[in-house]
């Protein structure tokens, strides 16, 4: 870790890099509310994953030409999936939100899902969230808010994408702001027990 150096009286850390994946998430079950990280923005066809280990940043695959990420896409920070990485978080936003911003989002629900890789099932569920500071999504409170539509073209995203990369997408299920919250509660949990 970096020395503190005097400046006028005060400490000051330099050169201090954070591991986004361990920031607190601020999880507020009451009012369905916590804070993620960005990593690919809505409308880019170039997925990328933060490295928690060069705290970067990394393009980890392109999709096809006229195929893009419907929403940003990121992750709540110190949580573990069952893929054994932060749980994924689809938000809703006025415009596509810079790589590494922070959020305060608002839970509306949860596609929940199964992925199947090489004969391995594993559960790899997508929170759905709104930016807190969204003006467009304001009234949106659940997935019920949305059009049908809206939730089956986010599935079809997910196994066209899927298909593609060799895995098989299965939707089990799509819950409401408190299945969100539960489902990152467990990933919570996961991480503190991973942690030892």
């Amino acid at each position: 870790m970096a020395q503190a150096e005097p400046l006028n009286g005060l400490a000051v850390r330099r050169n201090v890099v954070h591991d986004l994946t361990k920031l607190d998430p601020k999880l507020r079950p009451e009012t369905a509310s916590c804070r993620a990280i960005v990593e690919t923005p809505k409308g880019r066809r170039g997925k990328l994953d933060y490295d928690p280990k060069l705290r970067t940043f990394r393009l980890k695959t392109l999709l096809p030409d006229g195929m893009s990420f419907p929403l940003d896409f990121g992750f709540v920070p110190r949580t573990l999936a069952d893929d054994g990485d932060p749980i994924d978080v689809m938000i809703l936003s006025d415009e596509p939100t810079p790589p590494g911003v922070l959020l305060d989002i608002r839970l509306i629900g949860a596609i929940e899902a199964e992925e199947k890789e090489h004969g391995k099932k594993e559960r790899n569920d997508r929170v759905l969230a709104v930016a807190a500071v969204s003006h467009l999504y304001a009234a949106i409170k659940t997935v019920d808010d949305l059009e049908v539509s809206f939730i089956d073209n986010l599935i079809q995203f997910w196994t066209n994408k899927d298909r593609l990369e060799g895995k098989e997408f299965t939707c089990v299920g799509v819950g409401g702001p408190e299945t969100a919250v539960a489902l990152i509660e467990a990933a919570m949990k996961r991480a503190d027990q991973a942690k030892g």
